[in-house]
């Protein structure tokens, strides 16, 4: 199942011309994706990672320990929620939950090529996304997921929708697999964001490699 949501999320990311920016993105879940080592090992190189884990007590050492393990794998590193920790560890970037897009016009100070992603759950956090300067907005939820049941979702439609009226490229987050990931072909997004998905299949093809290092 990796594997097919790598290819959709590539084609996503080519189509949309999102090149700069991964086409995969791993949300970190210490408690629905304990063995987060695994999980690594099954990204295509230079997909993300984003490491969120706010309440875990000991978030600097699981930040320092996925830095190192994410340079070993080509992969990027994005840090949640807290500047100060994604420089610290040497971080590809920042991820911005939604409240604070609030706070403009300070996130890029002494950060020259940084990813910055935000999060979004509407076309009001989209636009703010935007404003402050993020280079995408990971909008959610897209489709049911088993750790919110009976949470409203955008569905394709409006999600694609969306997508269509942003000034910054998007990704999809929420519920997303192999057979919702081919609802969202047409969509515009710039790629696909996921937890268990991204884990369940432990083989790691030359071919899943090779794709994304041709990219």
């Amino acid at each position: 199942m990796t594997t097919t949501i790598a290819n959709q999320a590539r084609a996503l990311n080519l189509a949309a011309g999102a090149g700069r920016l991964p086409a995969l993105v791993l949300m970190t879940d210490r408690h629905r994706l304990p063995n987060l080592e695994a999980a690594l090992d099954r990204l295509p190189i230079g997909s993300a990672v984003l490491f969120r884990d706010y309440d875990a007590a000991d978030r600097r050492a699981r930040a320092g320990w996925l830095a190192l393990q994410c340079r070993s794998r080509g992969l990027l590193l994005i840090v949640a929620g807290d500047a100060g920790l994604a420089i610290q560890v040497g971080a590809a970037g920042l991820h911005l939950p939604q409240h604070l897009l609030r706070r403009t016009g300070r996130w890029r100070r002494g950060r020259r090529g940084w990813i910055l992603t935000a999060a979004a759950h509407d076309a009001a956090a989209v636009t703010a996304a935007a404003r402050i300067g993020a280079d995408a907005a990971i909008l959610s939820p897209v489709f049911p997921t088993a750790s919110h049941p009976g949470q409203p979702t955008l569905g394709s439609h409006r999600f694609a929708a969306l997508v269509r009226h942003s000034a910054i490229p998007v990704y999809a987050l929420g519920g997303i697999t192999a057979m919702t990931g081919r609802r969202l072909k047409a969509s515009g997004a710039a790629g696909l964001a996921g937890i268990s998905a991204l884990a369940v299949d432990g083989r790691r093809t030359e071919t899943l490699c090779d794709q994304l290092r041709g990219a």
